[in-house]
């Protein structure tokens, strides 16, 4: 599935220098992958990946000094006349007259690096597969709880925010509330962050509006974090409860599966302790520990 990207936007998120932008602003790129010309340089134009961010190296640009002037012209005309959405040239290597002249010629923005041809093409394929990630908004609240991006979920009203406010004075980090953008990075990892417009904001009923990072300092928030549980707000008492800690739950976002805890909500409970307890206990599984003392305390807690 093809994504436009903005170029200027992909020069700053990587770093890079401008060399052509022309009139083209945007690009549009069906996958992170980054094509190598090497092959195109000799003339080889059979299955070239002309939807992907092209990238020059050393090699290619050492094998297109050795070619003659006209044969040089010819294969890069030939190769900038496909609709590639923009070529990228590491190690800060100066391409030849002839490169920039076919650049200009079919609009194609040339941007540049100081990084090693491996390291600029890991750099571009991290942001490319951030920007290019299937993604949803959701409904919820996103906590760093003890390093576990704790995902908190219920109705409107049951206390999704004043839970959190509570987390972020117990010293842990605000990610989103009411609006959760999640991004599937991999077969097994998602990344949650807030909307850019209600960064860092937070709706406390009967407050308003406050912004986290003013009030907690900047220490107190995080811009997006990975979503490890998933823990669902229910209003009042809930039958068949899991006291145990032994039933597995699971919420599914965006194909994967993340471990889900229900907890009631009513008077006098204080959540954030619960949700501490949830996120040690989870970081004690998934370091192979026997969770069963964080289990019993879980259970002694939920009797409350």
């Amino acid at each position: 599935m093809k994504r436009v990207i903005q170029i200027e936007e992909f020069a700053q998120g990587c770093n890079l220098d401008v060399l052509y932008m022309g009139m083209r602003d945007t690009a549009e790129v069906d996958s992170s992958d980054l094509n190598r010309p090497g092959l195109q340089m000799t003339g080889f134009f059979e299955y070239f990946a002309v939807n992907r961010v092209q990238l020059f190296g050393m090699v290619e640009m050492t094998y297109l000094q050795t070619l003659s002037k006209e044969v040089r012209l010819q294969r890069l005309d030939r190769f900038f006349a496909n609709p590639i959405p923009c070529v990228l040239i590491g190690r800060n290597l100066t391409p030849p007259a002839e490169f920039m002249e076919c650049a200009k010629k079919y609009d194609v923005p040339v941007l540049m690096s100081g990084l090693t041809t491996t390291k600029l093409s890991h750099k571009a394929s991290l942001y490319l597969d951030e920007i290019l990630a299937p993604s949803i908004s959701r409904h919820g609240g996103l906590m760093d709880v003890y390093g576990v991006g704790v995902y908190i979920t219920g109705d409107s009203g049951v206390g999704k925010s004043e839970t959190a406010l509570e987390l972020v004075k117990r010293g842990h980090r605000f990610v989103a509330d009411d609006v959760v953008e999640i991004h599937r990075l991999s077969d097994d990892s998602l990344i949650g962050r807030s909307p850019d417009i209600i960064r860092h904001m937070m709706e406390i009923r009967g407050l308003g509006i406050i912004d986290v990072s003013v009030l907690y300092g900047m220490g107190s928030v995080v811009r997006d974090k990975a979503i490890n549980l998933a823990i669902h707000l229910e209003p009042g008492d809930i039958r068949n409860i899991d006291r145990l800690g032994n039933a597995n739950e699971y919420i599914t976002l965006l194909g994967i599966k993340v471990p889900q805890i229900t907890l009631p909500v009513r008077p006098g409970r204080n959540l954030a302790i619960v949700i501490e307890v949830a996120a040690m206990n989870f970081r004690l599984k998934s370091m192979g520990t026997d969770g069963g003392t964080a289990q019993n305390i879980m259970a002694v807690l939920g009797s409350r």
